[in-house]
């Protein structure tokens, strides 16, 4: 992980960069809150060590004004008021978790390991590839061999769900519940439409045809020949 410790006792940061550096963890330090919150807001870290009662600016102000420029770095803080509204306050600013001084470094490590597998559990894949095709969820754009593809929402809802289940055959019923929300077949050709428009888009003028239509089962999508 590439750690940042925001925190003014110089041998509480040194205590805690030499543990995480033998770790086998980056670790960088600011000294005061308004450094700190320039470095935080980089986005370059796995997780920020925050401590409450810091100069320039106050932790918890760090910690809001974070949040507030949507930086949802996990953040623990790590501070010597420990009783419970302290906690609350803390928890409820945006932190992930709060550590009281003092502390056990195993009881730190352990607590920043559990925030950084949790924060990779939430996190969607934004980006999704097969072959020569991406899929960019955040931006909406689809790009095959460096070319833009313009699709409409539901052809783009189509194709997303057809990544997702790369090298799986994706049956009719699969794809009224996933994409269209149908939990019963409206016994139209709504789905063959759809996916011809989109194999016009994605296959058309390529080399080889990523969509592939599996007879009497429904449809795949592979890089596969």
């Amino acid at each position: 992980m590439r750690i940042l410790i925001i925190e003014d006792d110089d041998e509480t940061a040194d205590y805690m960069r030499k543990g995480l550096s033998e770790s086998g963890h980056v670790v960088d330090r600011s000294d005061n809150g308004r450094d700190g919150l320039y470095m935080a807001s980089s986005g370059e870290y796995d997780v920020v060590i925050l401590d409450r009662m810091l100069p320039a600016l106050d932790g918890l102000k760090v910690l809001e004004a974070l949040r507030a420029a949507s930086i949802q770095t996990p953040v623990l803080i790590l501070s010597a008021l420990g009783q419970v509204d302290d906690r609350v306050s803390g928890l409820r600013a945006g932190a992930d978790d709060y550590l009281t001084k003092p502390f056990a470094f195993s009881e730190l490590l352990a607590r920043l390991e559990s925030m950084t597998r949790r924060q990779t559990a939430a996190t969607p894949e934004t980006t999704l590839t097969v072959g020569d095709l991406t899929l960019d969820r955040l931006s909406r754009k689809v790009v095959r061999a460096g070319q833009s593809i313009d699709l409409q929402p539901r052809e783009f809802q189509l194709l997303e769900f057809l990544m997702r289940h790369t090298g799986q055959v994706v049956t009719r019923t699969m794809l009224l519940e996933g994409v269209w929300d149908y939990h019963f077949d409206p016994q139209t050709n709504v789905i063959d439409v759809h996916m011809s428009r989109l194999r016009q888009k994605i296959d058309k003028g390529f080399e080889s045809a990523l969509i592939r239509t599996v007879r009497g089962a429904g449809y795949s999508l592979s890089a596969e020949g």
